[in-house]
């Protein structure tokens, strides 16, 4: 390796620019190691880490009890495919369905397999179920959504840079407004060909966007009322992230998504899971529903080869174990409060920020600046150079999401680091 005239960090990213798709536009810094809400990288240089691979990491890096189930399952038995059972993916099945309160699980691998499970399981629910006219099944979706990557998934993305010399486009996808509950009502009256309403209960990748507090109760009113299909993207959202088990359940202490104990949470008809669902070590997604649901999908319509493998299954047990045992959600709860109160009490006299806000620990701050400028990134460059990791989003947003199982003496440690940092943009504002 010849690392005498570069960095070793600068030795990677040139690979990487080489021979690697510039998909991505990461931040300079080549990690290399990881434990609870700490990186370092190649370099030996320790960081906090606030991005938590976009809440993939809600459990912490390398979380002990995560990574031993996993290696315990991988020195055993890794994939059979479904085309036999194995002893793992009844009980992981039994427990989330339990976990959060629905009849039936289909088992994916990442988030966007996900959305496309439950976009494939709405068509076929409304035509079987609710009475659509083959092939004319709509979809409505919120305007700047980001629910994944994939050519269906893109074909209702409202972001160009997402979209842009993709096409044709798949069609069946009607946009709405985020948080326009009135947009919403009248696309349902007037087109009996609804089957279902897909919606973030907060959008992560538009800038932690979050709506009204009944937006989504009144969502799911409307849905019930005009025989639709509320289905909850809580890929990013989800695993206690906002402060409790889910978005959707508002702000509840009860251990399973469950509308008995908690006024706030919203039931939806379909809720999409991933990330944080295998503590950031495995790719494992989820789609729950009930039966009368669910059971639309017959063998050899959908599936996996690696879906609900029994090494995935385990990993994902256990992780979903852990935000129990440990508390998370509360504790994404209370640090967030104390994140939000620290910043806004910054922000009361700052020029460079706008506005902080977000739910739980999946946070984002609004700089003062034009969404084209490069002050945001500039911003996250420095506080790398301070010792924590964040990254912009839509040009002027800042997203913050460390790991749940952060102490609130780290907390106000990153807080202090953010603060210091943005001062020295303040006569630039």
């Amino acid at each position: 390796m010849e690392t005498t005239e570069k960095s070793l960090q600068d030795y990677y990213l040139d690979l990487e620019a080489k021979h690697g798709a510039h998909d991505y536009h990461p931040l300079p810094v080549v990690l290399a190691k990881g434990s609870g809400v700490f990186l370092w990288d190649v370099e030996g240089k320790k960081y906090y880490d606030f991005l938590s691979a976009y809440s993939a990491v809600n459990q912490g890096h390398c979380h002990p009890s995560i990574i031993e189930a996993m290696k315990e399952q991988a020195e055993t038995l890794t994939l059979t495919s479904r085309a036999f059972h194995n002893n793992k993916l009844g009980a992981y099945m039994k427990y989330i369905t339990e976990y959060f309160g629905f009849e039936k699980v289909l088992c994916m691998n990442t988030g966007a397999e996900g959305v496309e499970t439950a976009i494939k399981i709405a068509r076929k629910w409304g035509y079987q179920k609710k009475g659509v006219a083959e092939n004319n099944a709509q979809i409505i979706v919120c305007n700047n959504n980001f629910h994944g990557r994939t050519s269906t998934i893109i074909s209702f993305s409202t972001d160009p840079n997402s979209k842009g010399d993709f096409g044709p486009y798949a069609t069946g996808f009607i946009h709405v407004p985020y948080d326009d509950i009135e947009a919403l009502e009248a696309v349902l009256e007037t087109n009996p060909n609804v089957v279902g309403f897909l919606v973030e209960p907060i959008q992560g990748e538009a800038g932690v966007y979050t709506p009204a507090e009944d937006f989504i109760k009144r969502a799911k009113a409307l849905c019930s009322e005009y025989n639709v299909l509320l289905i909850t993207d809580e890929i990013q959202t989800g695993i206690g992230r906002t402060g409790s088990l889910l978005a959707v359940c508002g702000n509840c202490d009860c251990q399973h998504a469950c509308e008995q104990q908690a006024e706030t949470y919203v039931r939806p008809d379909m809720l999409i899971l991933g990330k944080a669902i295998s503590g950031g070590t495995y790719p494992v997604s989820a789609v729950l529903s009930d039966a009368t649901v669910m059971d639309v999908i017959q063998p050899g319509q959908h599936g996996s080869t690696f879906g609900g493998n029994p090494l995935a299954v385990s990993i994902a047990k256990k992780a979903l174990q852990v935000v129990l045992e440990e508390n998370l959600a509360q504790n994404a709860r209370r640090l967030g409060v104390i994140f939000r109160e620290e910043m806004n009490r910054y922000i009361s006299t700052s020029k460079i920020v706008k506005l902080v806000r977000g739910k739980g620990l999946l946070n984002a701050i609004v700089i003062n600046d034009d969404p084209e400028s490069d002050t945001a990134w500039n911003i996250c460059l420095k506080l790398r150079d301070n010792g924590l990791l964040a990254k912009p989003t839509h040009g002027n947003i800042i997203r913050f999401a460390p790991p749940l199982v952060m102490t609130e003496e780290q907390l106000r440690d990153c807080i202090s680091i953010i603060i210091k940092t943005l001062e020295t943009f303040e006569s630039h504002a």
